[in-house]
């Protein structure tokens, strides 16, 4: 059986952003993914996540929306299953937080284990692994999959 990853956007903008501090490694796992050696899930959220930052932060040189959306293109859309959520899914998430006493931006994350509870992934890579797992510690967001980090 084939390994399920979700990368979460902060691994996607590294393996983009040649002169990140993680480049090599995420993009090694990037083309690892494009060779079929996983299976490749994004949330449809981080599709938007990574357009922000690559287009919005000062990279030298900028990075174009043009570039941008052809990253994007060539490097998820081309071969990634994207995962939504429904409705009932954010309302869930909502529930969780609240339950679990956790605020503010975190919630974006909380989207990622959604998708990954959803999809049924094996793993989430991403390089804020404390955050990840804060929320999967938290006895009503118990999930199955291992949080890996870069």
């Amino acid at each position: 059986m084939i390994l399920k990853i979700l990368f979460d956007s902060s691994v996607l903008i590294a393996a983009f952003v040649e002169f990140h501090p993680k480049h090599k490694t995420a993009l090694s796992f990037l083309v690892k993914a494009k060779n079929k050696e996983f299976e490749l899930f994004v949330s449809a959220h981080s599709i938007l996540e990574v357009y922000s930052v690559l287009t919005s932060a000062p990279f030298k040189p900028r990075i174009t929306s043009v570039i941008a959306k052809q990253l994007i293109e060539n490097n998820i859309r081309s071969f990634a299953k994207i995962v939504y959520l429904s409705d009932k899914d954010y309302f869930v998430i909502i529930e969780k937080m609240s339950s679990s006493g956790l605020i503010g931006g975190i919630v974006y994350d909380a989207i990622i284990v959604e998708c990954a509870l959803n999809s049924k992934v094996d793993e989430i890579l991403t390089l804020n692994p404390k955050d990840f797992l804060r929320l999967t510690n938290e006895s009503s967001t118990k999930t199955q999959c291992r949080i890996v980090g870069l």
